[in-house]
């Protein structure tokens, strides 16, 4: 049975569009995929994920016998967090693009997912991702338009789509594939332009 997990990253909640393009698509998804088990994880809003700190970083690298029990809690989070991901087959990521950057409650997020040992190794060719078999789509939205002749990554100023790529490859996920809602600030035309390609993507995706 597949196993469909959702990470929305919008501190607007549901009513970010980037969370209502993931909705849109997950409920296509599921219409079907109607045995698909659907898992919701709101990282920013309903449920934000703490921000690093050295108390939490350090119960990651304490030894189990050692750890406190604040420490054990800690751990247990980022535990469930892991399992969430390790169990999906197909993961949907909302993300909102704050300051041209990713949300820092994802930041977070990506912090306590990414530990030694657990989705990943170090290996004398380098680190090597365990979170494998896994498709992943990322529906982006913006206010503003960064492409340059129809290409998003490596545009000056985009700063999401290389790092949020790389970061999923370096714990196991590389078959990504990222859908755009540009300039969604730049009046309503342009909005609800953005927002019918994108949904076309959906339809096509989904299908």
């Amino acid at each position: 049975m597949t196993t469909l997990l959702q990470i929305n990253a919008s501190i607007n909640n549901g009513n970010g569009e980037s969370s209502r393009l993931a909705n849109q698509f997950v409920a296509a998804f599921h219409k079907s995929h109607p045995k698909a088990t659907i898992v919701v994880r709101d990282v920013a809003a309903a449920d934000p994920v703490p921000h690093l700190n050295a108390e939490r970083f350090g119960a990651f690298i304490t030894k189990p016998e050692a750890r406190s029990a604040a420490q054990h809690a800690v751990v247990a989070y980022s535990d469930t967090l892991i399992n969430e991901l390790k169990q999906a087959d197909v993961i949907v990521l909302g993300l909102p693009m704050y300051n041209f950057g990713v949300p820092s409650q994802l930041k977070a997020y990506f912090d306590h997912i990414a530990r030694l040992g657990a989705t990943f190794e170090y290996t004398e060719k380098g680190p090597v991702g365990k979170l494998t078999g896994k498709k992943v789509y990322v529906f982006a939205a913006r206010g503003g338009v960064y492409a340059r002749d129809g290409v998003i990554e490596g545009i000056p100023m985009e700063t999401q789509t290389n790092y949020v790529r790389d970061f999923l490859r370096f714990v196991g996920m590389s078959d990504v594939e990222f859908i755009y809602a540009e300039g969604l600030h730049m009046g309503p035309e342009s909005k609800q332009a953005a927002l019918a390609k994108a949904e076309a993507e959906i339809a096509r995706l989904a299908a």
